[in-house]
C-alpha cells in the first residue's frame, strides 16, 4: 500500500479506541479451539497440550547416585570432622548394571552417576573426597549423611500432573514426556490462518516494476511472523483494489480458515475497500485504534472466522501484528495469553509524544557503563521505514496518557526476544 493512504490518519480522534481496550475486546471475542489430535512426540514441539499428562511412574524410578564416588552407610561416617574412617570396598554399582549387592556395616561400593544405590547404603561420597589403598577407602568426617543421592520420584511422583492442558510444549517438555515413555501426545489443532495483501501498486518477487509500483513486502513479513508461531498459514497472494475481487477472496478464505489477515485498504482513501467489504460479508467490531503506528485496523468476523484488517505500511503491519494479532492467535490456539515482557530502561534521547495514543517505537536496548539498561531510537520512525524494525531489538512503549520523554527518563521497553 502507498504511504499516502494512511497519511491523514495519524492524529488521534475521539472515536479511536484506546490500545488496551482494543486488545481486551479482541481477546474477549475469542474462544480457544477445542479440536484435538494425537501427534508423535517429536512433532509436538510448540504445540498446545489438550489434556493434563499424568505420570504413571516415578521419575527417577529408583534412588540413584548424583555423582561418581562411593556408596556407604551414614552410620559409618566419622562423628567429628577432624576424624576419618577406613571402609572395606566390597563391590560396585554401574549405571544400567542392574541391582547391586547390599552394603553392610563398615563397607562401601564404587558407584557411578545414575547407578542404583546399593541396599543398605544411603550416602554417596564423591571420588575426589576419598583416598583408596588396595580394598580400603578412607573417608573424612566432613561428609553429610544422605548427600549426592537422587531419590525416586523427586523429579516427578507417580500420579501427579507432569504437564497441564493449555501448556505450550518446550524442548524440555519433550524430554520430560520422553522420560514418562510417551510416544504420542494429545494436542489442540493449530489455527488455520489465511493472509493476503491488497493494492494495485503491489508486485510480487520476480515481477517487473512499473512507475509507482512497489514490492509486496508485507506478505513475507507476515509469513515469517506466522511461521514462528507454529500456526498453519496459507498465503492468498495479492488482491487488486476492486471491491468485487476482495469480496470473492474473503468469502473463499472464510471457508476453512479460523483467521484471515489482510494488509492495506482499511483507511479512508478512495481505493480502501476492506472495511466496506467486511461490513457486507460479516461484521466490524472496531476499525480505529489510538495507537501509532497501526491506527487504522479493522477487527471483525466473517461468519465464524476472525478477521484482522491491518494497515498497509510495513512497520504498522508488523507492530499491529505483534501487539494485537499475536496474542489473539495465542488465545485461539488454546494457550495462556501472556503479553510480551516489559522492562524499564533509561531514554538516551528526547522523544516527542503527545497524550491520547499508545506509541510503539523501534529502539535499541543496551547497557550503559554502569550496567543499567538504556535505550535509543533506531532513527526515523516513519511507518514505511521497514529497516527500523530490522535495526531494532525492542519496542519502546509510550502509554496512552504519557507525554514527551526527556533524556534520562525511565520508560517501558519490550525486547523483541519476548514478542517475535
Amino acid at each position: 500500500m502507498n504511504a499516502h493512504r494512511e497519511a491523514g490518519c495519524q492524529a488521534p480522534r475521539d472515536d479511536a479506541l484506546p490500545f488496551d481496550a482494543a486488545l481486551a475486546r479482541i481477546i474477549d471475542a475469542i474462544r480457544p479451539l477445542a479440536d484435538r489430535e494425537r501427534v508423535p512426540l517429536r512433532a509436538a514441539l510448540g504445540r498446545i497440550l489438550a489434556v493434563d499428562v499424568i505420570s504413571g511412574v516415578d521419575v527417577p524410578p529408583h534412588d540413584n547416585s548424583a555423582m561418581d564416588g562411593y556408596a556407604l552407610r551414614a552410620e559409618d561416617l566419622p562423628a567429628q570432622a577432624e576424624r576419618s574412617v577406613a571402609l572395606r570396598l566390597v563391590g560396585q554399582s554401574l549405571a544400567g548394571g542392574g541391582r547391586p549387592a547390599a552394603i553392610g556395616p563398615g563397607e562401601c561400593a564404587r558407584i557411578t552417576t545414575g547407578a542404583l544405590i546399593p541396599p543398605g547404603a544411603d550416602t554417596v561420597v564423591v571420588q575426589e573426597a576419598v583416598s583408596v589403598t588396595d580394598a580400603r577407602v578412607t573417608v573424612s568426617g566432613t561428609q553429610r549423611p544422605g548427600q549426592n543421592i537422587r531419590r525416586a520420584g523427586e523429579d516427578l511422583a507417580r500420579g501427579t500432573a507432569a504437564l497441564t492442558g493449555g501448556h505450550r510444549l518446550s524442548p524440555a517438555d519433550l524430554g520430560l514426556l520422553a522420560s514418562l515413555g510417551c510416544v504420542e501426545v494429545e494436542v489442540l489443532r493449530r489455527p488455520r490462518v489465511a493472509f493476503l495483501s491488497t493494492g494495485d501498486e503491489l508486485r510480487g518477487l520476480g515481477q517487473p516494476l512499473a512507475e509507482g509500483e512497489i514490492r509486496d513486502s508485507n506478505r513475507y513479513a507476515l509469513f515469517g511472523a506466522l511461521a514462528r508461531l507454529g500456526v498453519d498459514a496459507y498465503d492468498l497472494g495479492t488482491v487488486a483494489d476492486r471491491p468485487e475481487a476482495l469480496r470473492a477472496t474473503l468469502a473463499r478464505a472464510a471457508d476453512g480458515h479460523d483467521v484471515i489477515i489482510s494488509t492495506g485498504g482499511v483507511s479512508v482513501g478512495d481505493a480502501d475497500h476492506t472495511r466496506d467489504v467486511l461490513a457486507t460479508l460479516g461484521g466490524i467490531d472496531f476499525w480505529r485504534i489510538a495507537m501509532r503506528p497501526g491506527r487504522p485496523l479493522a477487527f471483525g468476523h466473517i461468519g465464524g472466522t476472525l478477521f484482522f484488517g491491518l494497515p498497509g505500511n510495513p512497520v504498522a503491519v508488523m507492530t499491529s501484528f505483534y501487539q494485537l494479532v499475536r496474542p489473539a492467535l495465542g488465545r485461539l490456539a488454546g494457550g495462556h495469553t501472556h503479553g510480551p515482557r516489559r522492562l524499564r530502561a533509561r531514554a538516551l534521547e528526547a522523544i516527542g509524544k503527545r497524550p491520547g495514543r499508545t506509541e510503539f517505537l523501534r529502539g535499541i536496548l543496551q547497557q550503559d557503563i554502569n550496567g543499567e539498561p538504556c535505550v535509543r531510537l533506531t532513527g526515523p520512525q516513519g511507518s514505511g521505514i521497514l529497516r527500523s524494525m530490522s535495526l531494532a531489538n525492542c519496542f519502546i512503549v509510550l502509554g496512552h496518557a504519557s507525554g514527551p520523554v526527556e533524556p534520562g527518563q525511565w520508560i517501558d521497553v519490550e525486547p523483541f526476544d519476548d514478542c517475535m
